[in-house]
């Protein structure tokens, strides 16, 4: 009977001890863990499914990704939600440094964006040189032309464009609400709105299968385009029209969140991605990043990685 209690209280013991292990053990695996918001393009491209369980099994440190438009991943790393931010709007991305709510920005690699459009080219677009043309063809035959509309770095880079057509623009204004705070964005567009102009509010995606259900003009990163023409089986009827114009351009900047603005966000482990991403192993690793053979992004950091 003393034999029984007595391996009674072992078996408890030993019990006791494996789920304290196990608890220890699933806390710690539960807190190394950073949050970053980053672009749909970074996501879409497969790109984050080669570095980030790389930087896992070199760190032990996870990484939640919430992808979506620039415009708003930049909010996430404003309102402080994530702990760093991996986005392509330069400019958005210095403002955001300056203004105290990133501890810096490292530029990590670029791609460019492309014109897409049906093989049939209403407007007659295949060959343009220069982006700011072929936008300009495309309003003067009123084709059909998808915009994403979602503040994303995508949205930013074709206002931008439009804008140098030197076409009358319309401006809107959207009120958006989170987390109780309204905030009001602006977007430049060219007349016919609704008509020939279509702003979807959606990912890249999205637009580009709408784009191709509607036979349409679109403004895409190269690496989504890819992915979609020759990573999936269904592929992609929409080709490219109009590329290689140094206003097409589209560098990618990752940035840890201020833990002086924000002290709860876990800066240590961020740092640690940042600085891994610009190391000379990412960069190799985005170096290598092929889809069907052809290379989607290209290092900044160190150019010549291989």
């Amino acid at each position: 009977m003393l034999n029984k209690i007595g391996s009674l209280k072992f078996a408890f013991f030993a019990l006791t001890v494996l789920a304290g292990l196990w608890m220890t053990s699933t806390a710690s695996g539960e807190s190394k863990m950073i949050k970053m918001s980053t672009t749909t393009s970074t996501e879409n491209s497969g790109l984050l499914d080669v570095l980030l369980p790389e930087f896992t099994r070199i760190t032990g440190i996870r990484v939640k990704v919430f992808a979506k438009g620039t415009g708003a991943a930049v909010r996430d790393g404003k309102d402080g939600n994530v702990d760093i931010i991996f986005v392509h709007a330069k400019e958005r991305e210095e403002r955001f440094v300056a203004d105290g709510f990133g501890a810096y920005r490292l530029g990590v690699m670029h791609n460019d964006f492309v014109i897409l459009g049906p093989p049939q080219d209403p407007a007659r677009v295949k060959g343009t040189p220069k982006a700011v043309n072929a936008l300009r063809l495309i309003a003067e035959a009123k084709a059909k032309f998808i915009s994403r509309g979602d503040d994303s770095g995508t949205h930013t880079k074709e206002q931008r464009l439009w804008k140098a057509t030197k076409l009358p623009l319309q401006i809107k204004t959207t009120e958006i609400v989170k987390k109780g705070k309204k905030t009001n964005l602006s977007f430049q567009y060219p007349d016919g709105l609704g008509q020939w102009y279509m702003s979807i509010g959606q990912g890249m995606g999205k637009c580009l299968t709408y784009a191709e259900e509607k036979e349409a003009y679109t403004l895409t990163d190269r690496g989504t385009y890819l992915k979609y023409k020759f990573g999936r089986k269904q592929g992609l009827d929409l080709v490219i029209l109009s590329e290689g114009d140094p206003a097409l351009f589209n560098p990618y900047g990752i940035i840890p969140i201020n833990p002086k603005k924000y002290p709860h966000v876990k800066f240590s482990w961020a740092d640690r991605l940042a600085k891994w991403l610009v190391s000379q192993e990412a960069q190799g690793h985005i170096s290598r990043y092929k889809i069907q053979g052809q290379q989607a992004f290209f290092p900044d950091a160190i150019p010549e990685a291989k």
